[in-house]
């Protein structure tokens, strides 16, 4: 039965409820080969890197917030019989199979205990632990290669999901090493108890659409980064549903540079309080935005492109917006910026979890009058996320 306390309308309410996934063997899959087609520029110490994520699912259960796990949720959801037929069906529709290896993939995916499948379906499946198939492909595949890819991206559990009001948008990931995820994530909010019958405000069969670009400004008002991860019709799309549910009066459609260390809009600002943002300050002045609004007849009206700060201070309905920078010049301000020294995660007003290593942009934020929670990230932060990145807000009051 869905959990009728679900959903979020901003991003510093006090967060009572989030989903967080802890790296586990998938990240093991990495190589120096691989590890660039999978998103991440280094390769982590895993075991280092739980301990990081341990430390951050602590600190929020310090703080009364429920954490629940993606892996466990996906272990739930596939115990219904239709969220596991329809994870192995699109793990076997992936072209590269071929009839022989898709055949003897679909008997060993049949084989697997439900905790078994969560597990593959995450960590993935190298032709040399399938053993089988003696097909052309399996003939010419190494024993290294993944005929099921693992998904090492999946704790930054944010871009594959985010609450509007009391509808979830399963985004659809741009990054193909990524898609997987958003399937994962779709199964577990249509099939999971807890989140059966949750209206689906997107699908990852929509336009490109990342988490990590939306931020809830404030109660009707969305601000959606756009650019190689999210793309313009996306934010029409989402505007337009948003729009007639009552879920929003107002979207600003944020263009971002596609830059490694700026690929979502919350790589260069989150908020921390109802009226501030720590921001990456060589952005802050050349930063636009396009309002978008509805008509009488339900058609979009989008204004000229704006100054960020302004348009989003005045779309939420206060004087402005405060900012605090990433750092205090131009090199701290980039190294920690890179470091994701911004992507702060508030778990309430003035309350904000961050990377322990950004010791200037803290400092910044606690001269602001911002309670800074700091978490070790140095393991973490190789796949370029951060607090924010690492979590799935379900329940803000």
């Amino acid at each position: 039965m869905k959990d009728p306390s679900c959903g979020a309308d901003s991003e510093v309410g006090r967060l009572r409820t989030v989903v967080l996934h802890r790296p586990g063997p998938e990240i093991k899959r990495l190589t120096p080969r691989n590890s660039a087609d999978l998103l991440f520029d280094a390769i982590p110490w895993v075991e280092k890197a739980q301990e990081e994520h341990d430390a951050f699912a602590d600190t929020l259960r310090g703080h009364g917030v429920e954490v629940l796990g993606m892996r466990d949720l996906l272990v739930e959801a596939l115990a219904a019989p239709a969220a596991r037929d329809e994870l192995t069906e699109q793990t076997l529709a992936d072209r590269r199979l071929g009839g022989e290896l898709r055949a003897a993939l679909s008997s060993y995916l049949c084989g697997l205990s439900v905790a078994e499948l969560a597990d593959t379906l995450i960590a993935g499946l190298s032709h040399g632990e399938l053993g089988a198939g003696d097909g052309v492909v399996a003939r010419l595949l190494e024993p290294g290669e993944f005929i099921v890819p693992p998904l090492p991206n999946l704790m930054f559990t944010r871009d594959s999901a985010v609450w509007i009001g009391h509808e979830v948008a399963v985004t659809s990931l741009s990054m193909k090493a990524r898609r997987r995820e958003a399937l994962v994530t779709n199964a577990i909010y249509r099939h999971h108890p807890r989140f059966a019958g949750t209206p689906l405000l997107y699908d990852p069969h929509d336009e490109w659409l990342e988490g990590g670009d939306v931020l809830l400004l404030s109660p009707g008002v969305i601000a959606v980064g756009v650019g190689q991860r999210t793309r313009p019709e996306a934010v029409e799309t989402l505007a337009h549903r948003a729009f007639a549910r009552g879920l929003a009066h107002t979207f600003l459609a944020v263009p971002i540079a596609q830059e490694r260390a700026t690929m979502h809009l919350d790589t260069i600002c989150t908020m921390v309080d109802f009226d501030a943002v720590v921001m990456y300050p060589a952005v802050a002045d050349s930063l636009t935005a396009i309002v978008v609004t509805s008509r009488a007849d339900g058609t979009l009206a989008a204004s000229e492109p704006r100054p960020f700060l302004t348009a989003a201070a005045t779309a939420m309905g206060i004087d402005e917006l405060r900012v605090i920078d990433t750092g205090l010049d131009p090199v701290t301000a980039e190294r920690e910026q890179w470091d994701d020294g911004n992507n702060t995660l508030a778990i309430g007003p003035r309350l904000a979890v961050a990377y322990e290593r950004n010791t200037v942009t803290n400092a910044s934020l606690e001269a602001a009058g911002i309670e800074v929670l700091r978490i070790p990230g140095s393991e973490l932060g190789s796949g370029r996320g951060g607090p924010r990145c690492m979590s799935c807000p379900v329940v803000r009051d």
